[in-house]
């Protein structure tokens, strides 16, 4: 009845505060590998044009049957060797996808500098967001389900803003998208 509870903020199945901190740290060293597939993807799809030659209806099926696969793939295979090779080409497959926005944006006049202007941008935001959370002392994870909702809630937002077309709106949505998957990092 009068039981004493207390909180242990290390993650279940790890015994101490370095293995934490080992775990983290290979997480984000994963998670900046990752970047390297995403990059050749979205390069070879720029160079042969493989995403820009799909008609948009089929380029949606292509994506959502890829991603939905990689990430049942991923799912099955998180626990074995094979989790991170998995990984590594779900990250190839979505450099691909993201080649034919990328071409657009290319084919600007400042399209270089908005391509580095983006990738800067997010490099500063994960390096920001994964060193405040080896920081950060606190459990955090209790803000998952509000940034969940939040998330939704821009997705609506950003659907029903396909029939508004109200700038301001989009970005208002891009501002508030930073700042919840900013903290999801978290």
């Amino acid at each position: 009845m009068n039981q004493t509870t207390t909180y242990d903020p290390t993650p279940a199945g790890v015994s101490s505060i370095g293995e934490r901190n080992r775990v983290l740290r290979n997480t984000y060293w994963l998670l900046a590998l990752s970047m390297v597939p995403t990059v050749l993807g979205a390069w070879i799809g720029v160079q042969t044009g493989i995403a820009r030659a799909m008609s948009p209806g089929i380029g949606l099926v292509v994506f959502l049957v890829g991603a939905f696969g990689f990430m049942f793939a991923i799912e099955k295979t998180k626990n074995s060797a094979a989790g991170v090779p998995v990984l590594l080409a779900f990250t190839f497959f979505m450099g691909v996808m993201l080649s034919r926005l990328v071409g657009v944006v290319l084919g600007l006049s400042n399209g270089a500098s908005l391509v580095m202007m983006a990738f800067a941008g997010t490099s500063a935001i994960f390096l920001g967001m994964a060193t405040l959370s080896t920081i950060i002392k606190r459990d955090l994870s209790a803000m998952g389900k509000w940034l969940f909702i939040g998330a939704i809630m821009v997705l609506v937002a950003g659907v029903a803003n396909f029939f508004i077309q109200s700038s301001a709106l989009m970005i208002t949505l891009s501002v508030l998208v930073i700042g919840i998957f900013s903290a999801f990092i978290l």
